[in-house]
């Protein structure tokens, strides 16, 4: 657990630096994730948040959309996660009864890239 609380102004300036990735770290099976969402992960302590992008994406067919984008908003500790389809629909979503992440809301896109999924921050797409 982080002991220091995280600016979150530092946060973001932190992952706007990121604009593309040297390497796709597997998370599970055919789920990688990029050096930014990485990042994200272990500085906001939420790999929560890939494991549930993870666990609603695995449902997604990519053939029928190889392209999703999550969208977590929070308020009051509580958050709202859907996953769309990149043109504005919902095709999942979960609401998080307590987080203590440390932004009002990120955006994350996740890619079929022939061989697995990646989710990315979108200055890495």
């Amino acid at each position: 657990m982080n002991s220091t609380p995280i600016d979150p102004e530092q946060l973001l300036f932190e992952l706007s630096q990121f604009t593309g990735t040297n390497y796709y770290h597997r998370m599970y099976g055919n789920f990688y994730i990029t050096d930014g969402a990485k990042y994200l992960a272990e500085k906001a302590e939420c790999f929560w948040l890939l494991d549930l992008y993870w666990s609603h994406i695995m449902s997604i067919v990519p053939a029928d959309n190889e392209f999703t984008v999550l969208k977590l908003t929070v308020q009051d500790n509580k958050a709202s996660a859907v996953i769309e389809d990149g043109n504005g629909n919902a095709v999942a979503g979960q609401e998080i009864e307590y987080t203590d992440f440390p932004l009002p809301s990120i955006t994350l896109y996740c890619c079929w890239f022939g061989e697995g999924w990646v989710a990315m921050l979108p200055s890495e797409y």
